[in-house]
């Protein structure tokens, strides 16, 4: 599975430019033509990167910024904000907002990539799209999982779960925040399915004696810890 992006831009030509040039180096890539569009995307779905424009209809990039930046959810996720506006009140004004990166309009598609990839290092998400820990790889153009390499089934959302996890080492996730990030904020599952889910992924590694590293952190949730 491809690094997502998600492109939040209101001009057509600009975005059809954007989600060609991403979409080549590799990235899986959604749009949304305003701030209102993003938030109902990001309701559902959650990218691993957001490319905003700072002109946007009604909420402006750097409101949208600033309202991701406060929520529990999506506060860690790299934003890159695009704009004509090169002023250093400007600059300042968007890394105020708190945004990772700033391009200015003109930019060269192939530096847009190179500041993608450099935030997305930044943020842990591997280059060569593959996870490693405890002789567990995960190749995600593939989705195939193996085990010091020894190919293993693996349901669908064991498979997310997994993925979030272990891109995340040893940071407790909540059970509602496992529902938000891997079945989406518009699910109405009840967090007891998390628990199922869980002892099926716990299932997976046991055979291969890793199942210690799906930690359960009591009254908390859950968290992926390696081991030598």
């Amino acid at each position: 599975m491809a690094t997502s992006i998600l492109i939040v831009e209101d001009e057509p030509e600009i975005r059809e430019m954007l989600h060609f040039s991403l979409s080549k180096a590799g990235f899986d890539i959604a749009e949304a033509d305003s701030g209102e569009m993003a938030l109902a995307y990001l309701d559902k779905t959650l990218p691993e990167l957001i490319v905003v424009d700072w002109m946007l209809p009604g909420m402006s990039g750097v409101d949208l910024a600033k309202r991701l930046r406060k929520d529990e959810l999506t506060k860690a996720l790299p934003l890159l904000m695009l704009t004509a506006r090169n002023e250093e009140t400007d600059v300042l004004k968007s890394f105020d907002s708190g945004v990772d990166d700033y391009m200015s309009k003109p930019f060269s598609p192939r530096e847009l990539v190179a500041r993608i990839k450099a935030l997305l290092r930044r943020a842990g998400v591997p280059d060569d799209e593959v996870i490693e820990a405890s002789g567990i790889s995960m190749e995600l153009n593939s989705h195939r999982v193996t085990i010091n390499g020894e190919a293993v089934n693996i349901g669908p959302t064991e498979y997310r779960l997994l993925e979030l996890l272990m891109r995340n080492p040893d940071r407790v996730f909540e059970r509602d925040q496992l529902l938000d990030r891997v079945w989406g904020r518009s699910s109405y599952i009840e967090t007891r399915t998390v628990d199922v889910h869980i002892l099926r992924l716990r299932k997976v590694l046991k055979p291969h004696g890793l199942e210690r590293t799906v930690q359960t952190v009591r009254g908390v949730g859950y968290r992926f810890t390696p081991i030598n």
